[in-house]
């Protein structure tokens, strides 16, 4: 830490929260977590721990309640142009593109920790460009990671709720990973009943993501000095772009 910082935490008297203090503090007193991440505590293990946990559990239980090959069914039957491409290959072909489907999906969730690790890495570079330089903020790489960290725990109560709604016997023909909990109305929507567009639109308007995503605007703003409306600009702003993109993107594809 640099001087400052160490004589802020030392005024407060003591070497800062824990990270289980922080995790807890997520949930009920999110701004003492920011503000001693800005105070220069910034260990973001514990967080990254829990994901691989809960992530594991979701991806043991899809393993044995639903199946992966029913993962890639689901997956198929949310893309009408590769349903189709499927439908008009020989039944040995179709074989052969579903068993690499399935080898493909069960190692791609897998592996998902490592992928929300970089997602991470990814939106912290992002972010801390933008409220820098453009909203002349003083953040450091390291907050604004551990920002993203801890203010992503809402995403824990997905996973768990995934794994609890399999167990409690949700239907695995209507299962899919990438929203495995009703926290949005595209939980509750399935095309082709509806268009691929409106499913991505309604599935991305997730209660956990905007809870996710209002912490990320208060905790960037903190360690950044700048005003919470700066954060919400900063963090938002990139999230209506990606959302743009990806509607588009189901857009080209349905």
């Amino acid at each position: 830490m640099s001087d400052p910082e160490v004589q802020s935490v030392a005024a407060t008297g003591g070497t800062g929260l824990s990270q289980l203090q922080r995790i807890s503090n997520m949930f009920l007193e999110p701004s003492k977590t920011f503000e001693d991440i800005k105070l220069g505590n910034k260990s973001w293990w514990l967080p990254f721990l829990l994901f691989v946990l809960v992530g594991t559990g979701l991806w043991a239980t899809v393993t044995v309640k639903v199946g992966w090959d029913q993962v890639v069914v689901n997956s198929m039957q949310m893309n009408p142009k590769q349903a189709a491409q499927l439908d008009r290959l020989t039944p040995e072909q179709q074989a052969t593109q579903k068993r690499i489907a399935t080898i493909a999906q069960t190692w791609i969730w897998a592996l998902a920790p490592a992928g929300v690790l970089l997602l991470n890495l990814i939106a912290a570079g992002i972010l801390l460009a933008t409220i820098n330089f453009g909203f002349g903020g003083r953040a450091t790489f390291g907050k604004v990671l551990a920002v993203s960290w801890y203010a992503g725990l809402p995403g824990l109560v997905k996973l768990a709720l995934g794994t609890a709604g399999l167990w409690a016997g949700l239907t695995p023909e209507s299962f899919l990973p990438q929203n495995p909990a009703g926290t949005n109305l595209g939980f509750y929507l399935t095309p082709p009943d509806v268009s691929t567009v409106l499913w991505s639109l309604c599935s991305a308007l997730d209660i956990l993501t905007i809870w996710t995503l209002v912490l990320f605007s208060i905790g960037l703003a903190k360690v950044a000095g700048t005003k919470t409306s700066t954060g919400f600009y900063a963090v938002f702003g990139w999230w209506v772009l990606s959302l743009l993109v990806g509607v588009g993107m189901a857009a080209i594809a349905s």
